[in-house]
């Protein structure tokens, strides 16, 4: 598990429920009501300046929880503090406190240029003229929007209205940024700068970031801590270490030796798995620490050079959804 940072707890859940209620058809003039329970009595708090991921399978309750989170829809039971605000109860007081990038939906205006939505976003929040040009600016540089400015929304890729909505979801300077999907579509070199802008945005301003998506590398590349939900109940909350772990995921030792020689025996807790010339893998629990392994083999051949490789995150997730299938 990672270390909690011992500061202001941002984002408080406690026991949140969210229950849909669904009529179907039972015969030709017969209806009956049913329950799908989308979030099952989850907990767990967000330290100020900290960058979650939250991630699950489609129909997990992950939107869920952010719509919850946003005031957006109203909890079924439980408590929910964001800022110490109710965001059910006080949606509109809230909504100048956070910031919201939902993947599939745009926040900017269809057939306004890119700087004209900003103008409308700075007068909806209200915000200073100079602290909305320096806001503006910064985005502008960091996201490289400078040629999009002037360019209708509507004729934007899908990268660039991406960069776009993560811009305006920042010019009010909101404490806690709310990220569903925010690189879903997107090529290589977008994804990249996406990353480092809010790589950037939440070590120098200290802006609290909920990041859900599918994109794995996107939680490997920004997140300390990972919640995993699964069937509307968080099933792992920590660090990519301890989660690794928890799905009994294997490392893997990658071995140069100095000659090609059979593949290496008796080493506890490793077995030899692949075999290419004088280089050879060993598998031994994600768990374990590297050390004894590779002493062992310092130890008994011939090594000239050695790396550890963790085990694929997407497969230890797999693996976390079968066992509670199981």
């Amino acid at each position: 598990m990672t270390e909690r940072l011992t500061t202001e707890r941002l984002i408080e859940v406690d026991a949140v429920e969210k229950v849909f209620t669904i009529r179907r058809k039972a015969g030709r003039l017969r209806r009956v009501k049913d329950e799908v329970r989308a979030v099952d009595g989850i907990s767990f708090q967000v330290p100020r300046g900290e960058m979650v991921g939250y991630i699950g399978p489609n129909g997990a309750g992950k939107s869920t929880t952010i719509k919850m989170l946003t005031g957006i829809l109203v909890p079924s039971g439980g408590r929910l503090r964001v800022a110490g605000i109710d965001p059910a109860r006080e949606r509109t007081r809230l909504a100048r406190r956070i910031g919201v990038v939902f993947g599939q939906r745009t926040t900017l205006w269809w057939d306004l240029p890119l700087k004209d939505s900003y103008e409308l976003v700075r007068r909806m929040y209200r915000v200073p003229d100079a602290a909305y040009r320096a806001n503006l600016d910064r985005c502008v540089e960091l996201l490289d929007l400078a040629p999009l400015l002037d360019v209708p929304v509507r004729q934007l890729s899908l990268g660039q209205r991406m960069r776009g909505d993560i811009a305006a979801a920042l010019l009010h300077d909101p404490e806690v940024l709310y990220l569903d999907e925010p690189t879903i579509g997107l090529d290589v070199i977008s994804k990249a700068r996406v990353r480092g802008f809010l790589r950037e945005v939440n070590s120098e301003r200290g802006t609290t970031v909920l990041l859900t998506t599918h994109d794995l590398t996107d939680i490997e590349q920004l997140c300390r801590r990972v919640m995993v939900i699964d069937h509307g109940r968080v099933v792992y909350d920590g660090g990519l270490d301890g989660l690794r772990a928890a799905g009994d995921g294997e490392r893997t030792l990658v071995v140069d030796l100095d000659r090609e020689l059979p593949p290496i025996e008796g080493i506890p807790g490793a077995r030899t798995v692949r075999v290419e010339g004088p280089r050879q893998w060993l598998a031994f629990p994600a768990a374990r620490s590297a050390a004894p392994v590779v002493a062992a083999v310092a130890e008994r051949y011939p090594l000239v050079d050695l790396s550890v490789r963790e085990p694929d995150i997407e497969g230890v997730i797999a693996r976390i959804y079968a066992q509670r299938d199981e």
